[in-house]
């Protein structure tokens, strides 16, 4: 969070996880377990997987606030995710997290 961040306040994140060598199936299937605990933790809004090319997976979050997505981080259900996901990626997820610009209608210009 940067000192212009505030803590109640949505944030949007993109998670990138590239599969092991052979282990694209088994890691979009780790995943997909992992879903239905993260999508009942308190402010978890969207949290959904997309397949990308190079054996990447992108993982699309909207948590209502900096502090929910910082429990989420410590929290029992991503702990799984990481037990699930051991050995299935070349590495550590890189997670981005963003702030949105709200542009455009208010339907379609903010996620």
């Amino acid at each position: 969070m940067t000192s212009t961040d505030s803590p109640s306040e949505t944030v949007v994140v993109v998670a990138v996880f590239t599969a092991a060598p052979g282990k694209l199936d088994q890691l979009r299937s780790a995943l997909v377990e992992a879903i239905p605990g993260v999508h009942a933790e308190a402010g978890c809004e969207l949290y959904a997987i997309h397949d990308a090319p190079d054996n990447q997976i992108y993982m699309l979050e909207k948590w209502s606030s900096v502090d929910l997505l910082d429990a989420h981080g410590v929290g029992s259900p991503v702990a799984r995710l990481q037990e699930l996901t051991s050995g299935l990626t070349t590495g550590a997820a890189e997670v981005i997290r963003m702030r949105p610009i709200p542009a455009g209608t208010p339907e379609q210009g903010l996620l």
